[in-house]
């Protein structure tokens, strides 16, 4: 059954590029950032309420938590970057298609992945870098986490849908809903009813609960342009296939950087001497720290896809470039401001999340080696992005192995063996400024070659189109 598409989705392809980044990039930068500032915050609590190895115990969750996004992502981002794309060719009953198949293979993932990983969750734990003094807390937290992965999942992958369908305020106003609720019960959890870091997961899943209302109304009421319909598939190999293929990089992506922490949790502990386990707390503090600055980054890339896929959709080429352009300019000036933050006030960030003096020291030493290149992270973070949007998968799939796979873990491997736990966060500093060479070359050559000839393409089809016109009328 085919759909009526909204005003707002039609504008993708005709409004001026600058104003449709603000639409769309800005109510996802909030959503990101009110996210980043819950982790932030989060982080405190469990820092302040439980303990400093209640940090190290939540940074060993990590890879987890990664690798609990990466199949929540591999559906959210593949689903998103179609929809945008069957938009662009009015396909609005194909677009239907992809919201039913996204909510089936989001309850089939978050079931399967959240009950093995349950069975499994103390070896797996250890296998991540869990010690005795922090395997309790790892597990506390990852138990609660798990049990609701469902309705994460489900809320994710609508709301990337919802953006990308034309909804960016609401989606946005469903990732603070989730973020509100959290910052609320957290502190009662944890402080109140001395539920310790367990408190602080039950937080998250109530928070994420509620968004799930909110987002499951939406694509319930006949009112949205693209919303569930019962005559449309829910489960299609076709567009499953599709989705996969595409969401495969951000999938990819979380999948390296589960990797990529049990590799550097490893080398703190095994160059970190006594205070191991405060160097694993430390990497905490600067992951929430990065994190926040990169998920602002990630704000920008939600909103540029629904704009870069309508428009590759469309053959509008030009469009194409003003937002990539745009984007990496917004992505460079954010991770400097990360960079200037970091470099600059490290003791002071660190204190936000503990007081313990040896945690702050080894965590200023972490700010100021790792963040010296970050600025550039914000450029290959958008140039990724860039080709899963326009349905390059296999691009952004590289881009990805060569940040947090093919140049970090041989660092990983050689740098601490010679300066020790500095070493660690030199190796990531140097896998960045390697993995922005790389990402730049392989635009250049894409625009070059790729892009020219999609461009030659629909100019022969266009005039194709128009010979045809031309002869019928004629006739």
């Amino acid at each position: 059954m085919a759909v009526n598409a909204s005003t707002s989705t039609e504008d993708l392809g005709v409004k001026s590029v600058g104003k449709l980044l603000v639409q769309y990039s800005v109510p996802a930068i909030i959503a990101s950032v009110a996210t980043s500032l819950y982790n932030i915050i989060d982080s405190i609590f469990i820092g302040r309420g439980v303990g400093p190895m209640a940090i190290a115990g939540l940074a060993i969750t990590f890879p987890l938590m990664n690798l609990v996004a990466a199949f929540c992502m591999l559906i959210a981002a593949g689903g998103a970057t179609i929809v945008s794309i069957f938009l662009g060719q009015k396909n609005y009953n194909r677009a239907t298609d992809v919201v039913n198949n996204v909510f089936t293979l989001c309850l089939i993932h978050s079931i399967v992945f959240g009950g093995l990983t349950l069975i499994f969750l103390e070896p797996i734990l250890l296998f991540f870098g869990a010690t005795a003094d922090t395997v309790g807390y790892a597990m506390e937290f990852m138990e609660v986490i798990l049990y609701g992965t469902p309705i994460g999942f489900v809320f994710i992958g609508l709301n990337n849908l919802m953006r990308a369908t034309g909804y960016p305020r609401k989606a946005m106003t469903s990732a603070l809903i989730s973020v509100a609720v959290n910052l609320l019960l957290a502190p009662l959890f944890i402080f109140v009813l001395d539920w310790g870091i367990r408190g602080a997961a039950c937080a998250t899943v109530c928070g994420q609960f509620s968004a799930f209302v909110w987002v499951m109304s939406h694509f319930l009421s006949k009112k949205s342009s693209i919303h569930f319909q019962r005559g449309n598939t829910w489960l299609s190999w076709t567009i499953v296939k599709r989705i996969y293929a595409i969401g495969l990089s951000p999938f990819l992506m979380n999948v390296c950087a589960c990797v990529v922490v049990i590799f550097i949790n490893r080398a703190l502990l095994d160059y970190g001497g006594a205070d191991g386990n405060l160097a694993v707390g430390a990497y905490g503090i600067l992951n929430r720290t990065t994190m926040f600055f990169v998920m602002i980054v990630f704000g920008v890339t939600q909103g540029m896809q629904p704009i870069l896929g309508y428009n590759i959709g469309a053959n509008h080429f030009d469009r194409v470039k003003r937002v990539l352009r745009l984007g990496i300019w917004i992505g460079v000036a954010i991770t400097s401001l990360g960079w200037i933050v970091s470099e600059g006030f490290p003791d002071k960030v660190s204190a936000l999340f503990t007081t313990d003096e040896t945690l702050i020291r080894i965590a200023r030493e972490g700010f100021r080696i790792y963040f010296v290149v970050y600025p550039v992270v914000g450029c290959q973070i958008v140039i990724q992005n860039f080709f899963q949007s326009v349905g390059k998968p296999h691009m952004s799939i590289f881009l990805s192995l060569t940040r947090q796979l093919l140049f970090l873990i041989p660092f990983l491997i050689i740098f601490p063996r010679f300066w020790g736990v500095p070493g660690v966060w030199a190796s990531m500093a140097g896998s960045d400024i390697i993995a922005f060479v790389v990402a730049i070359v392989t635009l250049w050559w894409w625009m070059r070659h790729t892009m020219r000839r999609m461009e030659e393409n629909a100019g022969v089809l266009g005039a194709s189109a128009g010979a045809v016109t031309e002869q019928t009328g004629n006739k």
